[in-house]
């Protein structure tokens, strides 16, 4: 790989870096927003799931448009939007703007991610692909880690101070990336000399009918259940703890921070073993069924410590289960891949919209129901492992 390239995937792991700092950045700084502005857990499950709910709705135009006009401009646009999204959040006093900053950055994402996405397959040869991809995908699950430590950090010194941080870098990121990056023109050369001996069969585009099976309609599900399971937790969070056992922010933004690193951990170095060791099958199943106890643990804790431990290993089970399902749809999908990610990311985005809104409007009504809901849901999905198990062997068969 020359230095051209490795120049412009730099850029790409930094900015999925950046943009999924600022998806998580709000999370620890919700409860006091809730509390200063006295607005209802609804409220601000909604705000939350705006950014999924954008994002959904443009991911599947950008893609089109990048052809079009190119990687780079909305690469560039994606960035840009981010520090004003953020920009918006610091200077919002009323719903109304939190929510467009929120849409804003949706946007920004979905110009960003997938097209950085693209760009990353643009500029390598297949055999550098999946090192590449799974980089790229490191930085963008460390920033969803990390965001909400990030944010409870910074919001000690003001709970606006995450986001005029985030701009900041945003408007840096815009300028260097604007400034560095190759052109387009220059990429789609390079792109064209590696990939003229690309077997034709890595090239050609799969059917929705050709993923249409019951082992990938189930294991769609599954993704489903899990985004909406670690929003549905995650979103109402800092909200919970705060309301339920008193946290501060200091103590919300130790947690999350203590939690992100041990996360990041077990993604980079133990999920592959785990894997090895496990199958996928069994690790899948065994996050669902810990994650349902430990869920359900935080609703009957009676001290601080207790909710920390259940906590950290909640967020260590989720953190492995997505990355165990998305290795199991890969395996299964086989030349299909990219109709696989894009629908693997549309069912995350809405799973992610849902999450927040209901976990809100059921906490609204009671404290403990949105986590026993949860747990419940990660139950029943710890049986529909053992029957997606089942089918795919039967399938295997013939």
């Amino acid at each position: 790989m020359d230095a051209k390239n490795k120049k412009t995937l730099w850029i790409l792991i930094a900015g999925n870096l950046l943009i999924c700092l600022g998806i998580g950045l709000v999370i620890p700084v919700t409860p006091f927003i809730k509390n200063y502005y006295h607005y209802s857990t609804t409220q601000m499950g909604i705000m939350t799931s705006l950014f999924a709910f954008s994002q959904f709705i443009a991911s599947p135009l950008v893609g089109r448009l990048s052809d079009r006009i190119g990687r780079k401009p909305l690469i560039v646009a994606g960035l840009f939007l981010y520090a004003v999204s953020e920009v918006i959040f610091a200077l919002s006093n009323s719903l109304i703007w939190f929510n467009v900053s929120r849409v804003i950055g949706g946007l920004s994402a979905a110009l960003f991610v997938p097209t950085s996405m693209a760009l990353a397959a643009d500029v390598t040869t297949p055999a550098q692909r999946a090192r590449v991809i799974g980089w790229i995908s490191a930085a963008f699950s460390g920033g969803l880690i990390l965001g909400p430590g990030i944010g409870g950090v910074l919001a000690n010194i003001s709970y606006k101070t995450p986001f005029w941080a985030a701009a900041a870098l945003g408007l840096i990121s815009t300028i260097f990336t604007y400034a560095v990056m190759p052109k387009m023109e220059v990429i789609r050369e390079i792109a064209h000399e590696e990939h003229d001996d690309e077997p034709q069969a890595v090239k050609k585009t799969g059917a929705l009918r050709d993923v249409l099976t019951a082992p990938l309609i189930i294991l769609f599900t599954m993704i489903f259940v899990a985004a909406f399971g670690l929003q549905g937790f995650e979103s109402i969070y800092s909200i919970y703890v705060n309301q339920v056992f008193n946290f501060g922010l200091g103590t919300i933004a130790l947690v999350l921070t203590f939690n992100g690193i041990f996360s990041l951990i077990l993604q980079v170095f133990i999920f592959d073993w785990l894997v090895r060791k496990m199958g996928e099958f069994n690790l899948i199943g065994a996050c669902f069924l810990i994650g349902a106890i430990f869920v359900f643990w935080i609703t009957q804790a009676h001290t601080q410590i207790e909710v920390i431990i259940a906590t950290l290993v909640v967020f260590s089970a989720f953190d492995i289960l997505r990355p165990a399902i998305t290795t199991l749809l890969t395996k299964e999908g086989k030349n299909n891949q990219g109709l696989i990610n894009g629908l693997n990311m549309s069912l995350t985005s809405v799973g992610n919209v849902i999450g927040p809104i209901l976990a809100g409007m059921l906490m609204d009504y009671n404290t403990h129901i949105p986590y026993l809901l949860v747990a419940l849901i990660l139950f029943i999905s710890y049986g529909i492992t053992f029957a997606v198990k089942r089918v795919m062997k039967h399938e295997a068969q013939y």
